[in-house]
């Protein structure tokens, strides 16, 4: 009877652990965990000037009444970031025909900006048509990355080829500057209804 009680108790402390480490077993995965922990704290990110595929200096937030959908990318990814701005593109497709096209702004904005130039940031803008309107593709300065990264929760790993291993997804900011919801590259409806939440 005691061996069974002891493991008993053990499952129970058990149980109690991940419970409490997982948010009610809401978050199983670290991804997810995160993603719990943005919408229930809505943390505010950080104001940084970043250079644009134009070459021009933009404030992210922009501060101007409109919400942000931030992905983040490197322009010679071969391969999770080119689907990724294919899928931006079917939201900014999505955004343009409706009346968020005016209070919403997509940006793409690189983690590696020594190596994306605003003519190669132009390229990859060119190749899933961002037009600088509704969707730009930027670069932060080298000394506010550490702090974008840590703030939306991405995590970026050199791989051995010159690349890198990343989360991708889409990050809805408010128009005051708080990060509201971390969804799927592939959610587009999620993405515009998180848009008109922020924006109410």
């Amino acid at each position: 009877m005691r061996p069974l009680l002891a493991s008993l108790a053990v499952i129970a402390a058990g149980g109690a652990v991940l419970w409490q480490a997982t948010d009610g077993f809401a978050a199983l995965t670290a991804e997810r965990a995160r993603r719990v922990e943005v919408l229930r704290d809505m943390p505010a990110v950080p104001i940084v000037t970043v250079e644009t595929m134009a070459g021009k200096r933009l404030t992210l937030p922009p501060g101007d009444g409109r919400a942000m959908v931030v992905e983040f990318i490197y322009t010679n990814c071969p391969s999770i970031c080119q689907s990724a701005g294919a899928e931006l593109a079917q939201l900014r497709d999505r955004l343009a025909s409706g009346p968020l096209a005016a209070r919403a702004w997509l940006v793409s904005l690189s983690f590696d900006p020594a190596r994306d130039t605003p003519e190669r940031m132009a390229e990859y803008g060119h190749w899933h048509g961002a037009d600088g309107r509704l969707w730009t593709v930027a670069r932060p300065a080298e000394g506010d990355l550490g702090a974008l990264l840590n703030a939306y929760g991405i995590t970026v790993i050199p791989d051995r080829a010159g690349g890198f291993t990343h989360n991708a997804a889409l990050h809805v900011v408010s128009p005051d500057g708080r990060l509201l919801a971390i969804l799927d590259m592939n959610d587009v409806d999620g993405a515009e209804n998180a848009i008109e939440k922020a924006l109410r």
